[in-house]
């Protein structure tokens, strides 16, 4: 799906609209709904990265040193 994606649509996957889900879809061989939940696997990940790089710097998540 991700070779199906101009370089452009994998820098801001925010720009990725209804026909270009469609062209994705048809152009990797997969479902509109794949391409969609793809998206938002992408995107939970991206949070959830966030978060995590958040609890790092207020010295939350600290990591015993052996």
């Amino acid at each position: 799906m991700i070779d199906s994606m101009t370089p452009e649509e994998r820098t801001h996957p925010h720009l990725i609209d209804g026909s270009r889900r469609r062209r994705i879809a048809r152009g990797s061989g997969t479902t509109i709904q794949e391409v969609n939940r793809l998206l938002r696997q992408f995107d939970d990940a991206r949070t959830l990265m966030k978060q995590m790089s958040g609890l790092g710097k207020k010295g939350k998540l600290q990591f015993p040193l052996p």
